[in-house]
């Protein structure tokens, strides 16, 4: 295997060196993409030393050296790829020695598009430990149970029961897989764009369970964390989703292959974020409006809100 894994970079000095040095250590890993993105702090002149140290790694800004987000610096990463197979991981986070171990037995059938696994948490302090535990406590983010590939797309918009998640750090796609996709990272996102890939990715590519059950990479917590100021309610989480499932539903009303009750889905499922954040004046007139029109539907258990959530 040759694999290519990409790091976006950015106000992440601290933590940039054992990022890359946890994807040294393995064999297949044929080169590491290091996309700067602007950062304040050091992490540039810390990437241009550890290109210099190590000859896996190519070292890359945007064209105008600005700041563009995650997505937008994946992108840039998958232009720049040599490798058969593709990786990525978070310039915070870290992988594990069991990292590539399903995928190296999964990836010899030629039908495996994608395998993805569990991935752990790591507390980088104690204040982070203390603010976010009762999140996060020590769990994976993990798909709960091996899913048949047809499956994993239908588990990540919910209408799997309880599915579980896949996080970036812990999937592996082969590159010349990606040819089925229009479209890369969403940059319009800077929160979900991951989210918002892997469901799509998922709709057009097989993806299979590896190692499930166990920690392939860890995610770090600190206070400067992008997703962790949503998760300690500095953000509404329902306002960063809403722009999550507009994106989805958009996708899914231009993708003419995507049953029509999934489509539907989709759709309740940015309405009933939207009206999460309704002023609270507007959210009874919305749900009786969705009570009355929707009825079936929910009935049906297709459509589940959350009402109780929606006026808080």
């Amino acid at each position: 295997m040759k694999i290519s894994v990409i790091i976006p970079v950015y106000n992440a000095e601290k933590y940039i060196s054992q990022a890359v040095e946890s994807a040294l250590q393995f064999k297949e890993v044929y080169e590491i993409i290091l996309i700067e993105d602007k950062s304040p702090d050091n992490a540039l002149q810390i990437c241009q030393e550890l290109a210099e140290k190590y000859d896996q790694i190519k070292l890359y800004q945007h064209p105008d050296k600005g700041n563009h987000g995650a997505g937008a610096s994946r992108n840039l990463g998958l232009e720049k790829v040599t490798g058969d197979f593709i990786a990525f991981l978070d310039a915070d986070d870290y992988y594990l020695p069991n990292r590539f171990d399903a995928e190296k037995e999964l990836f010899k059938n030629p039908d495996v598009d994608g395998v993805y696994g569990a991935n752990g948490v790591q507390y980088y302090s104690e204040k982070a430990r203390e603010q976010f535990y009762p999140i996060y406590k020590d769990k994976l983010d993990t798909v709960y149970k091996k899913t048949n590939p047809e499956d994993v797309y239908l588990g990540l918009i919910n209408l799997r029961g309880t599915f579980g998640l896949i996080h970036l750090d812990a999937l592996t796609i082969r590159k010349s897989a990606l040819s089925k996709m229009s479209k890369m990272f969403e940059t319009s996102l800077r929160l979900h764009q991951d989210s918002e890939f892997v469901i799509r990715l998922a709709y057009y590519l097989q993806l299979y369970t590896g190692i499930n059950d166990k920690a392939l990479a860890l995610r770090g917590l600190h206070e400067d964390n992008r997703i962790t100021k949503v998760d300690s309610g500095k953000i509404n989480p329902a306002t960063t989703r809403v722009l999550l499932w507009r994106e989805l539903n958009n996708w899914a009303k231009n993708e003419e292959t995507i049953p029509e009750d999934v489509k539907i889905h989709i759709n309740r499922m940015l309405r009933s974020f939207e009206i999460a954040i309704a002023p609270t004046f507007k959210k009874w007139g919305l749900i009786a409006k969705y009570l009355i029109t929707d009825y079936p539907s929910i009935r049906s258990g297709l459509y589940n809100i959350n009402f109780r959530s929606a006026l808080i």
